[in-house]
């Protein structure tokens, strides 16, 4: 597995070197940063508009990892890294409940660095807030203009997102937003997504859901209302392996736990 560097957003760390991917949602490919325009010649072509370096929101669950491979389809804009929170009392992701050594071996499998923005728990949403700000103040002065994240189509965090990164003067990208989370989801499954479910909510599915992988059988086993894609929280994944990965991540199953109101299954790194 390829080893690399996690920081901080305002960390002094080198990145690591990128990685050639595996296809699915387009290939990742070895960037460097981009050289100076050069004037075109008489017979060629001129250059193109300038790569925008992008931040990405990161949860380690599948709508980022398909995020992440729509951007590197799309050669406007370049990804520098993963941004990601964590609860700084029990070292855990945000809302997926996955530890932070799994969601660092995946940016090493991806070959980006991973930022970590610490929460305390709890945490209100002006702290929130506000250690965002810091955190998203560090990657301006990387040269980072935009974040992108892998929203689908509730209008209301893709609006409070927009606001906050605003505040910032921080470009938002959404490269999933107002695509049918049925085809979406069939989608990734067919371009080699694999996810294991690691949180649920009990108000849409009970906890023997946990532990399962999000292939067809799963979405075809989805009680009426559920979405697909778990858009509205009915479900959380973990990726271990697919487009980026140059290797699969290494984990086995542990613990059911209920907190919060919600039930997680305890991921170990193996």
């Amino acid at each position: 597995m390829a080893m690399g560097r996690v920081e901080r957003p305002d960390g002094s760390m080198e990145r690591p070197p990128r990685l050639e991917e595996r296809g699915g949602f387009g290939r990742l490919q070895a960037r460097d940063v981009a050289a100076p325009p050069v004037a075109a010649g008489p017979d060629e072509p001129a250059p193109g508009p300038p790569v925008r370096p992008v931040a990405l929101s990161w949860s380690g669950g599948k709508d980022s990892t398909l995020a992440l491979a729509r951007l590197a389809a799309d050669p406007t804009v370049r990804v520098e890294g993963l941004l990601a929170t964590f609860n700084e009392r029990n070292g855990r992701i945000s809302m997926h409940g996955v530890r932070r050594e799994l969601i660092e071996a995946q940016a090493r499998a991806l070959g980006l660095p991973l930022w970590a923005v610490p929460l305390p728990d709890p945490c209100s949403n002006t702290e929130y807030e506000d250690r965002m700000a810091r955190a998203v103040a560090a990657l301006a002065a990387r040269g980072i203009d935009a974040v992108a994240f892998g929203d689908l189509f509730l209008a209301d965090v893709r609006a409070y997102r927009e606001a906050q990164m605003a505040r910032a003067g921080m470009t938002v990208l959404f490269p999933l937003w107002g695509e049918d989370t049925r085809d979406v989801a069939e989608r990734a499954v067919a371009e080699g997504v694999r996810a294991v479910v690691v949180c649920i909510d009990p108000r849409h599915l009970g906890p023997e859901w946990l532990g399962r992988a999000y292939d067809r059988r799963f979405l075809a086993d989805l009680p009426p209302g559920v979405d697909p894609c778990g858009e509205r929280g009915e479900f959380h994944t973990f990726v271990y392996d697919g487009p980026g990965f140059a290797a699969p991540v290494a984990f086995r199953t542990g613990q059911r736990v209920q907190r919060g109101g919600f039930w997680y299954l305890d991921l170990v790194p193996a």
